[in-house]
Parts: structure tokens; C-alpha cells; sequence
């Protein structure tokens, strides 16, 4: 059962993913070689909370830190640590949620640390390029596979792979909510989007195949073959004739 949010509801949604948004944006700033990951947790966590919201993935299911920092070829749940810093030609990505009067907000976007390669570069356009395809597939009376499908087509077509193991995910009282979003599908299928359903779109790109494992702290996950990834996420309200982005700054 897909939720439909009240405009109240959907409000605190906003609030909650502007501060995601805000975090994200301060966090875009302080990329730069030799920070550690430790650091940009904190940053976070502290930005979140002097906004009145809480962090929504610290604790949550066990994980322990507010932001996921994920590296070159870690695809996502990165654990943050003193012990890892930033390199120049690093891409790193930061997805990071928080709780706002009862509601969720979650995003995320992958910053180049310094001069990159162009094939990590062009992997970066790709997969926000992707999200905005995905976007432009949401509105009232759509399909959910049209949605999935504007992300498979789009970075098939520039010889990357999508992560398959994760999906998007609706939002709202929870983290995760219904329905799953894959980043891969057949277009007219799924079911159908209504004005005032809240979801978290989220392509994550391989530069290789879209295998991957788990590392031994039972969070980061990385590629199989070793290759680079990139990862950008938005929060959005389905409208009639379109979507609301919630999570931009």
C-alpha cells in the first residue's frame, strides 16, 4: 500500500529534505584531499541538528554514523573514519537523510575530490543526468516501470551498468517506505503513480558490471570488479503533471 500524503504531511517533508539539501550543499564545500570521512560525518550531523531535525540513518538498522561517505568503488553505506581521508581523483559519495517533525527527508550526490578522470568525470554526468530523466518520468497516471526504465535506457545506452541490489524506495513516516524503485524496468509496467505519493529516487551507476559485495562491516558495498561508481538521489512529491523535488536546497 502506497501512502498518499496530506499537504501538512508533505510540508514537514519539505522542511526535512531542505535540511538534507542544505547539509549536502555545505558538505559539497569541504571536499577537498586529505579530509577524512569522520569529519564529514560530523559536519553533517551537526548541521542537521541546529536545524531541529534528527539523523535519520544514524542508529538506524544498526548503522552508526549519520552519513554515508562511499568512495570510487564503494557504491553506497559507506561507514565514515579518522582513518580514511579524501585523495585527489577520489569521487565520493555522500547520502545522508533526516527526520523532520516525524517525516523523512534523503538524498544524495557524488562530488569529484579535486581533478578527476574524464571517465569518472563523465560517470558523474551520466548517473545525475539518469536522475533527471527519472524525474522527468514522474508525474500523475505514469508507471513506475517508466521511471525505472528512463534510468536503465539512458545508462545502458553510454555503456555503464546499473546497480541492481539497491533500489529507490518511497518515503514519508518512514525511511523506507512502498513501493521499491529499481533503477532498471520495462516501460507501462509497475504500478501507477498518484498525485501526493512521496518517493526517493536513487540511480547508482557502475563504470564496469553491476555486481557487488559486501565488505567485512556488513554496510559498505562495493563493486565486484573493482570499477568506479557514482550515486545521486533526489526526494519527490508526485504531482499531476509532474514531480516536486523536495531535497534541493
Amino acid at each position: 500500500m502506497v501512502e498518499i500524503k496530506t499537504p501538512a504531511e508533505l510540508e514537514r517533508m519539505r522542511r526535512a529534505s531542505r535540511i538534507v539539501a542544505l547539509a549536502l550543499d555545505l558538505l559539497k564545500k569541504e571536499i577537498k584531499p586529505g579530509v577524512s570521512t569522520a569529519y564529514l560525518n560530523g559536519r553533517a550531523e551537526s548541521e542537521i541538528r541546529s536545524r531541529g531535525a534528527v539523523p535519520a540513518f544514524l542508529g538506524y538498522r544498526g548503522y552508526p554514523a549519520a552519513l554515508c561517505v562511499s568512495i570510487n568503488e564503494e557504491v553506497v553505506h559507506g561507514i565514515p573514519s579518522d582513518k580514511r581521508t579524501l585523495r585527489e581523483g577520489d569521487v565520493v559519495s555522500l547520502d545522508l537523510g533526516a527526520v523532520y517533525g516525524g517525516f523523512y527527508g534523503d538524498a544524495a550526490v557524488t562530488v569529484a575530490v579535486g581533478s578527476v578522470p574524464p571517465e569518472r568525470r563523465r560517470l558523474m554526468e551520466v548517473t545525475e543526468e539518469s536522475l533527471a530523466r527519472a524525474l522527468g518520468a514522474v508525474r500523475s497516471g505514469a508507471k513506475l516501470g517508466d521511471v525505472s526504465h528512463a534510468v536503465e535506457s539512458f545508462v545502458a545506452e553510454r555503456g555503464m551498468s546499473v546497480i541492481r541490489e539497491f533500489t529507490g524506495h518511497g518515503i514519508g513516516r518512514r525511511l523506507h517506505e512502498e513501493p521499491s524503485i529499481p533503477n532498471y524496468g520495462r516501460p507501462g509496467s509497475g504500478i501507477t503513480l498518484k498525485a501526493g505519493m512521496t518517493l526517493a529516487i536513487e540511480p547508482m551507476v557502475s563504470l564496469g558490471r553491476p555486481e557487488v559485495v559486501i565488505r567485512n562491516d556488513a554496510w559498505t558495498a562495493v563493486t565486484a570488479d573493482g570499477s568506479c561508481s557514482a550515486h545521486f538521489e533526489h526526494t519527490v512529491a508526485v504531482t499531476e503533471d509532474g514531480c516536486e523535488v523536495l531535497s534541493r536546497a
